[in-house]
């Protein structure tokens, strides 16, 4: 299956579905929030880059306006994350037109490039502004034919970017692409898709996370890296042929990858990577960053819900699990 039928079969998934699936994070991944700190911040704190990249796809029929929310952007507050004192910015921008998400740069694990391509529709940074603490700033309303037509992608695709611009706090944010300004209202068929994925991990170990790409039928290996996990429990794959395959851990400060080889059974299925906290250690206020690549080095994109369900190990016939 290529790239380009693969997603608009997966459009019409979560359109004949009914999903929602413009949170992010969304509820199938129980992620607590998608964190950025300000370029001065200390990237032992669990941002590597101080820049998050978000996309979300509308189909190409769906004409009614539509708007992209942020719950909490400014920097202050119970949610948020302080070093010393309050003296971070954040900039929230929202891109369309052409190159927003076709231009490699946009898709790279570096964001040392053009990773602001396309056309700006909407931009506004935050600093320490209690009236937008726990509250939810609305973008928009924007045409949906302004972002950019991927038929690849699903349709009309809006690009996100989240820069922290100066200080040293970390911070914590929700997003959904919603056909309101006011309230949480998804797109039938929309979703949200991401390359390289900066969050925070529960404080609660009894809280599993996870996060789901895609293995489409020419993928015969993944590499995974993370970063700055600080040895916080494991991460391990749940998929039709892997039972709990263990994935390299990253310690403070650090990258850490491991490789993983995959059979046919695990192919146009989605793959679950469960983040398990160690029950131990009772780590809080852990950031992380998360990204997959196949073996030709591509990115490969993490979905808002699992394709095609959460996927489930098959057992071989004639084996009984216990």
């Amino acid at each position: 299956m290529n790239v380009r039928v693969f997603i608009i079969v997966v459009a019409m998934v979560l359109f004949s579905l009914n999903l929602a699936a413009q949170p992010v994070p969304a509820d199938d991944e129980n992620i607590p929030a998608l964190v950025t700190f300000g370029r001065d911040g200390d990237t032992s704190w669990g941002d590597d880059d101080f820049i998050q990249i978000i996309f979300f796809s509308i189909p190409e029929d769906f004409e009614d306006p539509v708007y992209l929310r942020v719950f909490d952007p400014d920097v202050g507050g119970e949610f948020d994350e302080i070093k010393t004192e309050w003296n971070t910015r954040t900039n929230f921008s929202v891109y369309g037109g052409e190159g927003a998400c076709s231009d490699k740069d946009a898709r790279r694990i570096e964001r040392d490039g053009n990773y602001r391509s396309g056309t700006l529709l909407a931009s506004r940074t935050f600093g320490f502004e209690p009236r937008w603490d726990m509250e939810w700033y609305t973008f928009g309303p924007f045409n949906p034919r302004e972002g950019e037509l991927l038929p690849e992608y699903g349709g009309n695709v809006f690009k996100m970017v989240v820069e922290g611009l100066e200080g040293d706090d970390g911070n914590l944010y929700r997003l959904f692409l919603s056909t309101s300004p006011d309230e949480n209202r998804p797109i039938e068929g929309a979703f949200a898709f991401y390359f390289k994925y900066t969050f925070r991990l529960h404080d609660d170990p009894g809280e599993v996370s996870h996060i789901y790409p895609y293995i489409t039928d020419d993928v015969v290996a993944i590499k995974q890296s993370n970063f700055d996990w600080d040895h916080d429990g494991i991460l391990r794959i749940i998929s039709p042929s892997k039972n709990g395959e263990m994935m390299a851990v990253s310690g403070d400060d650090e990258w850490v990858s491991s490789t993983h080889t995959i059979s046919d059974r695990d192919r146009n299925s989605s793959m679950d990577i469960q983040m398990i906290k160690c029950p131990d250690m009772a780590m809080r206020n852990n950031n992380v960053v998360i990204y997959l690549e196949n073996q030709y080095g591509e990115l490969m994109p993490f979905y808002s819900v699992p394709i095609g369900g959460i996927p489930r190990y098959e057992y071989s016939i004639g084996i009984r699990p216990n």
